[in-house]
């Protein structure tokens, strides 16, 4: 009976999720499908270079295809430290550490720091793996308005003066593509006390003189004490690392569980992640393409009249208000051979529905050229089918 309770329960949750347009479905790609993506986050167009595949086969030869166990028994590499030293160099840190996915990084980072007496304060629009950190960690968390960091100061002045704070931010908005205000909350938390945590996994890569982000270089270990940076974005590899001062890093090796209780990055997407590092040092021009790019997008797409945010960085999300406008576009996409995300709620709030789209060096100008096309196909079929329901 409780089997059978069980499957009910989820069969109830499942049918409340179709009925409220919200059923999420993942597609299955071949290694050769001829699609044009605009969703994924390869944002230098690394991810399928030849060099990186490369690295990640004889870093499989050398070391094995599995880590076999965590950092802390036998799995930690020299390929692995190395790679450290490298992403330290890159983010201005003293060190960094490797965490198996961006997510663990976010969750062990802040469960390690954030014991109950802490008190935590989150942008609104933080990912979700931060809010699901703050969970974890059990810490009393407040959330501000996106930006607002007026409202910031409110919230820390309340805290008890006497209790940790950290603050916490995305670098460059995953949904909305915006970018944090990084010297301003710095300063806010300078002036209460508090640590600073960003998360620059949409920035790493992609933003600064280096590639080095939206902290990086620029925003010291003084101003950012805890750096979070991805791999599997503008690097195309997989896994992330937290970057900071030898306290932060030794402390979330004694105490992190997701570092402690998990296995060791698999070696070769270590060695690949170097490849990727020499790639952004030796091409910067992959970094200024995609900037031509966005800036070609936004004036063309802004004649199209299409409803653009304020974004400058590769997600151009097009807010469409509602959930079946946006399924409506984003299939008539799909039938053209085009790739977008169609975001819905709870991953964004009601009302905010939206196709987020992303600019990769990889894309042609012709591959630009057919999603404005496509773009334009969907305002024109949009108004006719209005102009059809007028009586």
């Amino acid at each position: 009976m409780a089997t059978a309770s069980w499957t009910q329960r989820l069969a109830a949750r499942a049918a409340e999720r179709r009925a409220q347009g919200l059923w999420r479905q993942r597609r299955t790609l071949g290694s050769r499908a001829p699609r044009l993506d605009f969703a994924g986050n390869d944002y230098l167009g690394l991810a399928g270079d030849p060099r990186l595949a490369e690295a990640m086969a004889r870093g499989a030869r050398r070391f094995g295809a599995g880590g076999r166990a965590s950092h802390l028994v036998c799995g930690h590499r020299d390929v692995h430290e190395a790679l450290e030293g490298r992403l330290a160099e890159l983010t201005g840190r003293p060190r960094a550490l490797l965490f198996s996915t961006g997510y663990m990084a976010n969750l062990g980072t802040l469960q390690a720091l954030c014991e109950t007496d802490a008190r935590l304060f989150q942008d609104r629009l933080n990912h979700a793996s931060l809010l699901d950190g703050a969970t974890l960690s059990g810490a009393p968390s407040r959330r501000f308005h996106h930006g607002d960091l007026g409202d910031l100061e409110r919230l820390l002045a309340r805290a008890p003066a006497a209790a940790p704070k950290l603050v916490v931010s995305d670098g460059v908005f995953s949904m909305d593509g915006d970018v944090a205000d990084i010297p301003g909350l710095a300063a806010a938390a300078r002036r209460h006390d508090a640590w600073l945590m960003i998360d620059d996994a949409h920035g790493l890569g992609v933003l600064g003189e280096r590639g080095d982000g939206c902290v990086g270089r620029a925003h010291g270990v003084e101003e950012v004490p805890v750096l979070v940076g991805t791999l599997g974005k503008a690097l195309g590899t997989a896994g992330a690392f937290v970057a900071g001062n030898h306290e932060l890093v030794d402390h979330l090796i004694q105490f992190a569980r997701p570092y402690v209780y998990t296995t060791a990055q698999p070696p070769g997407v270590a060695a690949a992640t170097l490849a990727a590092l020499d790639i952004l040092a030796a091409e910067p021009e992959r970094r200024a393409r995609l900037a031509r790019l966005i800036a070609r997008f936004r004036t063309e797409a802004a004649g199209l009249g299409l409803p653009l945010t304020e974004s400058h960085t590769p997600i151009q999300p097009l807010v469409l208000g509602e959930s079946p406008r946006v399924m409506a576009w984003a299939a008539r996409l799909d039938a053209r051979g085009i790739d977008v995300g169609a975001i819905r709620e709870p991953t964004v709030p009601r009302g905010q529905a939206r196709l987020r789209i992303t600019l990769s060096a990889a894309h042609a100008d012709d591959d630009l050229e057919r999603l404005l096309a496509g773009l334009a196909e969907c305002q024109a079929a949009e108004a006719s089918a209005a102009a059809e329901a007028t009586p």
